[in-house]
C-alpha cells in the first residue's frame, strides 16, 4: 500500500452537430436510473477549481501512474481526448508522453476548464496543440473515430451509465485507439464508512448514505469487455492519506470535488452526528501521533478499438498440440 501526506469567466460551448452518443444504442443513450445528480457534482467541481492544491500527492501520483503506462507501448498518439476528473493534473504529467501532438480537455465544469486554460501559460514549451471544451462525459460531443487516445482520470466514477460512458470513450477512438482510465475503487474511504454507519446508527437510529457506491475490482474487467475494448487490462493500486482530523479529510474531498452527490441524499447532517462520525473515526482508525488514515483504492482500465493487427484469441478446440503431449515431450525422465 502506498502512504502519501495529505496537507470568473465563463466559458462557452459551442454548439456541434455530432455526438458519438448518436452512435450507441438507444438503450444506452441515457440512464435510466440515475444515481448521481450532475447538475450538483458540476456545482463541486466549479468550487473544486478555487480549491485545488496543485501539489495535492493522491492526485498527482495517481495520474503519473496512469501516463507511466504510455512509456509501454510503442505506439503513438497524436490526437488525444483528456476527460475530466484529475484534469490539471494529467496536463502537467502528459509532456513528453505518448508522442502526444493535440490534446483535447473537456470537463463538465466551466470552472474546471477556466483553471486548465488559464495554467496553459506556464506549460506552452511542450509544443502541444491544447483546445479546451465544457461537455459532459454522459453525452460525448466528440465525433466518433477522431481520436487516438481517451484519458480519464478520477472522473467516470460519476457517471450515472458508466457501461454508456465508456462505450462513447470507445466510438470516440479511431481504430486501434487506446482507452486508459483511472477510477475510485469500492475499498476507498472504508473507514469513514465504517465511522459514518456507526454514527448514523448510535444518533439517528438508521443508516442514510452518504458516501458514494463504487466499483469493485472484479467489475472492471466485465465493464471493458461489456464496452466492446479488445485486450482489456486491469490493476489495482491503494493509497493511505494521513490527516490530522476528520475535517481535514473532508476539506481535501471537497479540493477534489470528491463530495456526495447521490440524488437520494439526505442533504443536511446534524451537528452531532457530524461530531459523532469525526468521534467514532478516531477513537477506531487514529495512530499513536493522532493522525487518522483514509484508503483510496485506485482501479486503472486500459482497453483497444479493435483493428485486424491486434492479437486474437484462437477459436475454441484449434489447437493441434495436446498439453498431454507436450508432457509426454518435457515432462519425460522427471520424479513426482
Amino acid at each position: 500500500m502506498n502512504r502519501l501526506n495529505g496537507t470568473l469567466l465563463r466559458t462557452s460551448l459551442r454548439r456541434r452537430s455530432f455526438s458519438t452518443a448518436d452512435n450507441v444504442d438507444g438503450n444506452l443513450q441515457g440512464s435510466k436510473v440515475q444515481i448521481f445528480d450532475r447538475h450538483l457534482k458540476r456545482k463541486q467541481r466549479d468550487r473544486a477549481a478555487w480549491l485545488i492544491n496543485r501539489k495535492d500527492s493522491l492526485v498527482n501520483t495517481v495520474a503519473d501512474n496512469l501516463l507511466d503506462r504510455l512509456e509501454d507501448v510503442k505506439k503513438t498518439f497524436p490526437t488525444t481526448l483528456c476527460l475530466g476528473g484529475s484534469l490539471e493534473a494529467i496536463r502537467r504529467s502528459v509532456r513528453g508522453r505518448g508522442a502526444i501532438q493535440k490534446l483535447i480537455m473537456m470537463d463538465s465544469s466551466y470552472d474546471m476548464v477556466k483553471l486548465c486554460k488559464d495554467a496553459e501559460k506556464d506549460l506552452a514549451s511542450d509544443n502541444i496543440e491544447t483546445s479546451f471544451m465544457v461537455g459532459d462525459e454522459e453525452y460525448l460531443p466528440i465525433q466518433a473515430s477522431s481520436v487516438d487516445l481517451v484519458i480519464s482520470c478520477l472522473g467516470l466514477h460519476w457517471t450515472n451509465d458508466l457501461p454508456g460512458a465508456m462505450i462513447q470513450s470507445r466510438l470516440a477512438l479511431k481504430p486501434d485507439g487506446l482507452f486508459l482510465a483511472a477510477i475510485f475503487g469500492g475499498e476507498t474511504l472504508k473507514e469513514l464508512r465504517i465511522a459514518c454507519t456507526i454514527a448514523h446508527m448510535e444518533r439517528e437510529g438508521g443508516v442514510s448514505p452518504r458516501i458514494s457506491p463504487l466499483a469493485q475490482v472484479r467489475d472492471a474487467g466485465n465493464l471493458l469487455t461489456r464496452a466492446g475494448f479488445t485486450l482489456p487490462g486491469v490493476d489495482v493500486d491503494e493509497y493511505q492519506v494521513r490527516y490530522n482530523s476528520a475535517l481535514e479529510l473532508i476539506e481535501h474531498l471537497r479540493a477534489m470535488g470528491e463530495t456526495n452527490a447521490l440524488v437520494n441524499r439526505i442533504k443536511f447532517l446534524k451537528k452531532d452526528t457530524a461530531l459523532a462520525t469525526a468521534a467514532v473515526y478516531e477513537s477506531m482508525f487514529a495512530a499513536e501521533d493522532g493522525t487518522i488514515p483514509a484508503t483510496f483504492q485506485v482501479i486503472y482500465m486500459t482497453g483497444w478499438r479493435e483493428h485486424e493487427s491486434q492479437q486474437k484469441a484462437k477459436r475454441r478446440g484449434s489447437a493441434t498440440v495436446s498439453f498431454q503431449d507436450i508432457q509426454k515431450e518435457f515432462g519425460a525422465g522427471e520424479t513426482t
